[in-house]
């Protein structure tokens, strides 16, 4: 696919004076480019010494002192969604240990391996033992657009730069192209196109950083599992709203948002009990890990938390981050993109719960 930097800008342009319902001043970071607006000189001598240890992470014990979370509940019949505070290897394991869950065969870790050096991708610091413990594999797809991640050569270079390679194997899963998954109940997607490697997983563990994102208003478990795990050419058809072809910047926001739900269920239905799904809140910028220079974030580090329903793990974030006193910027991305259409949509095409039981996993 040809590189739409140039094609991007542009629509920017275009956009910046109109008085758009959905604000698109961020699409840019998509590919490595500063959004316009942020000033990120500081913010990245910050990112570039993030390690995503606990020296690090200034958590804040959400879990313990919140009163109940708007889609919070206390039903035996809602999914449970294990939180830890402690964003360290140790809490990171035990969130995932809390699922029960016992992975067979060869094991599939979806985790972005982030763009350019100031990305706010997990760092190897923070994951690495988790997926030799794993035995797993990193699996990535190539980006859509220009960048350090659209083809498989820069890709792997990224994820050595970055220290992915230092401890497991990384698979760039269309590296060999496509294959078709199907897509049930859906408005926009009839298929999604994710990488051709993807059969070869028997087991998958979705890692996901929760941030903010440009064009989604935020992402997590819903976008790992559907973007993340896109082939190039699946990518553009998400982006798109299910118009097969080259990556349309501007297509219908609602369609790519719905889209998003619809393809991460496709990838829930086919792997069924096989994948489960863990968000870690830290970094907690507006803008994400596909972007080289993101915004400083502006709200404090919250935890990591795990469940096996990837729509009840991402709406307990989102709370969290509504309940916050300092996520006002993070919730103004969410709203001014209409992020939470796709959480509502992905509940509605049956991929998972909006409520959920929180459970702290802290003494």
């Amino acid at each position: 696919m040809q590189d739409s930097k140039m094609d991007r800008r542009a629509f920017l342009g275009v956009m910046a004076g109109a008085a758009a319902t959905v604000a698109v001043s961020g699409l840019a970071g998509c590919a490595g480019e500063a959004a316009p607006g942020n000033s990120n000189a500081a913010g990245n001598a910050t990112n570039a010494a993030n390690t995503n240890t606990a020296a690090n992470a200034n958590t804040t014990n959400a879990a313990a002192s919140h009163s109940k979370l708007e889609h919070e509940t206390t039903s035996s019949s809602a999914p449970a969604v294990y939180m830890t505070t402690a964003i360290t290897p140790a809490g990171l394991q035990a969130a995932y240990d809390a699922l029960g869950f016992t992975p067979t065969g060869k094991v599939a870790v979806k985790v972005s391996t982030g763009e350019g050096t100031n990305s706010n991708y997990l760092r190897a610091s923070l994951v690495g033992d988790f997926v030799k413990g794993l035995s797993g594999t990193i699996v990535e797809c190539n980006t859509a657009y220009g960048g350090n991640r659209n083809t498989t050569e820069k890709h792997l270079k990224t994820a050595a730069d970055h220290g992915f390679t230092a401890f497991a194997e990384v698979d760039i899963m269309d590296a060999d192209g496509s294959m078709s998954l199907p897509v049930t109940g859906g408005k926009h997607l009839t298929e999604d196109l994710v990488g051709a490697h993807f059969s070869n997983y028997d087991s998958w563990v979705s890692l996901a950083h929760f941030k903010g994102h440009a064009m989604g208003g935020f992402g997590g478990a819903v976008k790992n599992c559907s973007i993340g795990i896109a082939s190039s050419e699946g990518k553009a058809l998400i982006h798109n709203g299910g118009t097969y072809g080259s990556l349309n910047w501007g297509a219908d926001q609602d369609a790519f948002l719905e889209s998003m739900a619809e393809a991460s269920k496709a990838v829930a239905d086919q792997l069924g009990d096989r994948i489960v799904y863990v968000n870690v809140m830290n970094r907690i910028s507006v803008d994400c890990d596909c972007d080289g220079n993101p915004a400083e974030p502006t709200m404090a580090d919250v935890g990591i938390l795990a469940s096996t329903d990837p729509v009840a793990v991402d709406q307990a974030c989102v709370d969290l981050v509504y309940a916050a006193d300092d996520g006002a910027a993070v919730v103004q991305r969410i709203e001014s993109r209409n992020g939470l259409l796709t959480l509502q949509h992905a509940a509605e095409i049956g991929l998972g719960s909006r409520e959920y039981r929180l459970v702290s996993l802290d003494a």
